[in-house]
C-alpha cells in the first residue's frame, strides 16, 4: 500500500473506533464476561478533571502527605476486582496516633546493651516475610551495626536451606551423597501447611526445624552441611549448632557433620564478641505464628544468646486478599498478640516492627495502591505506640501511595507491584539501618 493509503486506513479505523466509543458505554457484559475500553472523553482528555477526582482520590487521599489519610474511601470487592461491574464504597475508620512521638525511645534497652559488644555477643533477630528472603534488608542492617560495634558472620541458617541466601551458599549431603534441600531431612515449619506442623510447638527460634531420623528420611541420621560465605562480611570465627542432645556434630572449616536422631533447630556462623544479626524469612507468613512456638524454647534462646533487639516485618501478605477494614483490624489484633508473646519471652530485648511497603494492583487498567495499605500502616503504628515498641513505616518512607510505581520505573521494584528488587531491598535496608543508628545516644 502507498503511504497515503496507509494514512487513510489509519484515519478510517480511528473514526470507526471513535464512533463506537460515542455510541457504546465504556463497558458491556458479554457471555458472563465484562469488556472494557476507554471512552471518547478519556481518550481526548476532556474528562481529565472529573476522572482525576473520582479515580485517583483513593491514592491522593490516602497519601501520607494528607492530614487524615485513614479517612479516605476505598473500594470493596473480591479477588480479581477488575471483573466486578459495580463496587460499593468502603468507609475506612479514622485512627488517632501521636505523630510527634519518635518511637526509637522504645529501643533504649537495645542501645544500652551495645557497649557490651566489646566483650560479648549482642544478638539481633530479623523476622519477616518474603521481602527479606536471600538476606535482603537484613544484610544492610548487619553491615551497619557490625561496622560500628564489631562482629562477623551471618548468624542463623536452617539445616536444610531451601531458599538460597546471597551471603552463604549451602550444600547438603546425606550418607555422603549430595541432596536437594527439599529432599533432605524431614522439615517442620510453624507457618506451613498442617502436615508440616508439630503439635508440641517445638520449632525453635527460626520457626522451623529439621528432624534427623531414618524412619522419616532414609540416610538422615548422617548429614553434612557445607556453608560457604559469599561476601566478606559473611566470614565468621565460630560455629554453633542448636539441636537436641542426641545429635552429635563436629566442625571442619565451612563444614559441619551431624550424626544421630533428633531435631536440629539451626546452624550459626558467628563471632566471639560483637553484633550478630540473624535473617529469618518466613515466606507467605502473616506473622501470626509465634504463639505456636514453645515459649520455653524461645525464652531460653533469647536469654542464653543475649538477644537484645527483635525486628518483626509483617503485614504485606494480608493486603492482596483483604479489602475490609474489619479484617485488617483483626490481623493487626493478632499481630499485637504476637508482640506481647515475644515481649514475655524476651523481656530484656527491644522490639522494632517494620510495616509493609506500598503495594499496587491494577484497577481500570491502571496501577493503584491497595486501599488497605495506608490503613494497615496506621493501625500498626497505633498498635506499636500502645505496646511501646519502635515502628518504621516503609510505606511512608517510600513516599506513600503510588510510590511503588516510581520504584518500578527506576528499577527498584518488580512488576508484581509488591516485591523489591535487590537494589530496592538494599536501599530499604540501608534506610532502616540508618534510622536505627541515628537514634543512638552518644
Amino acid at each position: 500500500m502507498r503511504p497515503n493509503q496507509v494514512l487513510l486506513f489509519i484515519i478510517a479505523v480511528m473514526v470507526c473506533l471513535g464512533a463506537l466509543c460515542m455510541v457504546l458505554p465504556g463497558r458491556v457484559a458479554w457471555r458472563g464476561h465484562e469488556l472494557r475500553w476507554p471512552t471518547l472523553a478519556e481518550v481526548t482528555g476532556t474528562e481529565a478533571e472529573t476522572s482525576e477526582t473520582s479515580e485517583t482520590s483513593e491514592v491522593s487521599e490516602v497519601s501520607e502527605e494528607s492530614e487524615n489519610p485513614e479517612g479516605s474511601e476505598g473500594t470493596e470487592g473480591t479477588k480479581g476486582a477488575d471483573s466486578v461491574p459495580a463496587q460499593e464504597p468502603v468507609v475506612i475508620p479514622k485512627i488517632q496516633i501521636d505523630s510527634t512521638l519518635d518511637s526509637r525511645i522504645y529501643l533504649r534497652a537495645f542501645y544500652a546493651s551495645l557497649p557490651e559488644a566489646a566483650e560479648r555477643v549482642v544478638r539481633v533477630l530479623h523476622y519477616g516475610d518474603s521481602q527479606i528472603e536471600e538476606d535482603r534488608m537484613t544484610l544492610q542492617i548487619r553491615e551497619h551495626l557490625q561496622a560500628r560495634f564489631g562482629g562477623t558472620g551471618v548468624g542463623l541458617m536452617p539445616l536444610a536451606q531451601t531458599i538460597p541466601s546471597r551471603t552463604v551458599r549451602q550444600e547438603l549431603y546425606m550418607n555422603r551423597r549430595k541432596v536437594n534441600p527439599y529432599h533432605g531431612p524431614q522439615r517442620y515449619l510453624s507457618y506451613a501447611s498442617r502436615e508440616m506442623q508439630r503439635a508440641d510447638g517445638k520449632y525453635g527460634v527460626m520457626s522451623q526445624m529439621a528432624l534427623m531420623a531414618d524412619s522419616l528420611v532414609p540416610g538422615s541420621e548422617e548429614i553434612t552441611a557445607v556453608c560457604i560465605p559469599q561476601t566478606a562480611s559473611a566470614h565468621y570465627t565460630r560455629w554453633q549448632v542448636f539441636a537436641d542432645s542426641s545429635v552429635h556434630y563436629t566442625f571442619s572449616g565451612d563444614t559441619v557433620r551431624l550424626q544421630g536422631r533428633g531435631a536440629v533447630y539451626g546452624l550459626s556462623q558467628e563471632c566471639e564478641q560483637g553484633i550478630i544479626v540473624d535473617n529469618i524469612p518466613l515466606r507467605g507468613c502473616l506473622g501470626l505464628v509465634f504463639t505456636k512456638t514453645d515459649s520455653a524454647q524461645l525464652a531460653d534462646f533469647y536469654s542464653g544468646q543475649n538477644v537484645r533487639l527483635i525486628i518483626m516485618q509483617f503485614g504485606g501478605n494480608a493486603i492482596p486478599f483483604n479489602e475490609k477494614p474489619g479484617t485488617i483490624q483483626a490481623i493487626v489484633t493478632g499481630l499485637r498478640e504476637q508482640v506481647q508473646y515475644i515481649k514475655a519471652c524476651a523481656p530484656d530485648a527491644s522490639i522494632l516492627f517494620i510495616g509493609p511497603s506500598d503495594m499496587l494492583r491494577q484497577t481500570e487498567g491502571e496501577w493503584q495502591t491497595y486501599p488497605m495499605v495506608p490503613y494497615m500502616d496506621r493501625l500498626l503504628q497505633k498498635m506499636a505506640q500502645e505496646e511501646e515498641i519502635a515502628y518504621f513505616s516503609l510505606f511512608r518512607w517510600m513516599g506513600g501511595a503510588g510510590s511503588m510505581a516510581r520504584w518500578q520505573a527506576t528499577g527498584l521494584a518488580g512488576s508484581d507491584g509488591v516485591h523489591f528488587y535487590r537494589s530496592g531491598a538494599r536501599k530499604a535496608g540501608n534506610a532502616v539501618a540508618e534510622w536505627i543508628m541515628e537514634g543512638m545516644m552518644d
